[in-house]
């Protein structure tokens, strides 16, 4: 929209009401604030709802992988011919075997459930979910037959325990006697505190070498499950097809869709009532865009009329207040992009000043499953937001320039 010279004089004395005029400075200055505010917020949230989902994806698939190919008796006895099979699979980066068992872990009187799982030695030093996420002792202290093992931060909390503890893991499916099943009871020196940033894995799990786990369930030289990972999640089911008719007689196949379902969907919903309830700023701060601007062509009602007699055009008028409103939303859409920039930038330091200010925990672990709060800034999605702010304050200017416009100078000069 193309302005002459006298239309952007006028819009920028608008813009700038005189002392007589301050309060519609002051409505006018409240529009601005609304919608600064409408579009941090919706930046923020969705930030925030992107980096919450990405972060637990990755969480998530980096120690379950995006599919898992599962014995139907709970054992896969030729679980190198299927781990080469699916290796061969194009998409397809790598197969793991593990093998997982949910048991109990006891130290100085304290029981808790955990979730024992084994890897081979080279998986647990390359998985990038565990690497580097010690906070006391090394992965690599882990070594086969030497009832070493790697526990959670949580779990080791719970139990009182740290670098150097033995801990006890209980199987109930031990030894068959006379009187019955003896639970088996094993013995284990910690060697390694880790925290992966998940509250509920970081709680239960317990990691050590494969050969041990084995060795702990019984399992002989058969493993539970193997993990798949590949180069597209979205089009996992496309990937892993051909691979379940070769496993369809011994076992099946489950992707992360399937064992995260319920999660994933809450926050596609959550995501949804998040933006559209935050959107409702915009449409006051558009409501609040509107107020002032009538005002303001009520107050200029005789300037309206004297430009017109100088021959000024209606579309000259209507680009004039359309050209007032729209930088009113402007610089309240480019001071929301630095707010928001602010807050998540500084958002674990905003977190703790909320938290000591209404003295209660803000971001919970054990509700938020993560142990920080996370944010990913999708720079389309922001785009999106700034210009759906825009355009309700254009529409918003609509109805006032064409009141403006529509001034009879006639009527408004009769008894000047």
């Amino acid at each position: 929209m193309l302005l002459s010279r006298y239309e952007r004089m006028i819009a920028r004395r608008y813009l700038l009401p005189g002392r007589s005029e301050a309060f519609i400075a002051v409505v006018a200055g409240f529009s601005l604030v609304a919608v600064m505010l409408g579009v941090a917020a919706l930046i923020v949230v969705m930030s925030v709802m992107n980096g919450f989902r990405a972060e637990l994806f990755d969480k998530i698939s980096g120690l379950n992988g995006h599919a898992v190919v599962q014995g139907y008796n709970g054992q896969l006895r030729d679980w190198r011919r299927i781990a080469d099979e699916a290796r061969a699979i194009p998409g397809v980066t790598a197969a793991t075997p593990l093998v997982e068992q949910p048991l109990f872990a006891s130290f100085n009187g304290r029981v808790e459930f955990a979730l024992v799982r084994g890897l081979r030695m080279e998986d647990i030093l390359n998985n990038p979910t565990l690497k580097g996420k010690e906070i006391l002792g090394s992965f690599k202290n882990l070594k086969p037959g030497g009832e070493q093992i790697a526990i959670g931060s949580r779990l080791a909390e719970a139990l009182g325990a740290t670098i150097g503890s033995e801990i006890s893991i209980i199987n109930p499916a031990g030894a068959a006697t006379p009187f019955g099943t003896m639970p088996r009871i094993v013995k284990y020196r910690i060697a390694a505190v880790f925290e992966v940033g998940v509250y509920d894995y970081d709680k239960a799990y317990i990691i050590m070498p494969m050969q041990d786990a084995q060795t702990l369930l019984l399992l002989g030289d058969s493993v539970q499950m193997i993990r798949i990972d590949t180069n597209n999640p979205d089009q996992i089911q496309q990937v892993v097809g051909p691979l379940a008719d070769k496993v369809a007689n011994i076992g099946q196949i489950t992707d992360w869709r399937q064992m995260n379902r319920e999660l994933f969907e809450a926050l596609s919903v959550d995501r949804i009532v998040s933006f559209t309830i935050l959107s409702i700023i915009l449409v006051v701060a558009s409501f609040n865009i509107i107020s002032s601007l009538i005002m303001l062509v009520r107050a200029k009602t005789r300037d309206i009329a004297v430009l017109r007699t100088m021959g000024a055009t209606r579309g000259g008028l209507m680009r004039i207040f359309v050209t007032v409103g729209t930088t009113i939303g402007a610089l309240g859409v480019g001071a929301g992009g630095v707010l928001a920039f602010f807050f998540i930038t500084f958002r674990e330091q905003v977190v703790w000043a909320i938290g000591a200010v209404t003295g209660q925990k803000v971001w919970d672990p054990q509700m938020r499953f993560l142990t920080e709060l996370p944010a990913k800034t999708d720079p389309f999605q922001t785009f999106a937001i700034c210009a759906m702010a825009l355009l309700f304050t254009f529409l918003a200017t609509l109805y006032p320039a064409w009141k403006a416009a529509s001034t009879d100078p006639v009527q408004v000069l009769r008894y000047e």
